[in-house]
């Protein structure tokens, strides 16, 4: 396996893991959570997705090798 599909794996991977913790240490806050942002607009809850992209690209650009 190349190493590009290796590192996506290992991000996917890291990305599971970081998607775990919250539900894992509070599923009651968890629930709380989704609830409150069933509640958003769509163009709020768009405009979070769009902001969390770009801070990855962000971080992604700075920790490049």
């Amino acid at each position: 396996m190349s190493g590009i599909w290796l590192d996506l794996l290992r991000a996917g991977a890291l990305v599971l893991v970081f998607e775990g913790i919250m539900p894992f240490l509070s599923p009651a806050r968890m629930r709380q959570t989704m609830r409150m942002m069933s509640e958003l607009d769509d163009k709020v809850l768009r405009g979070i997705g769009f902001a969390s992209m770009l801070i990855g690209v962000a971080l992604l650009y700075l920790l490049r090798n």
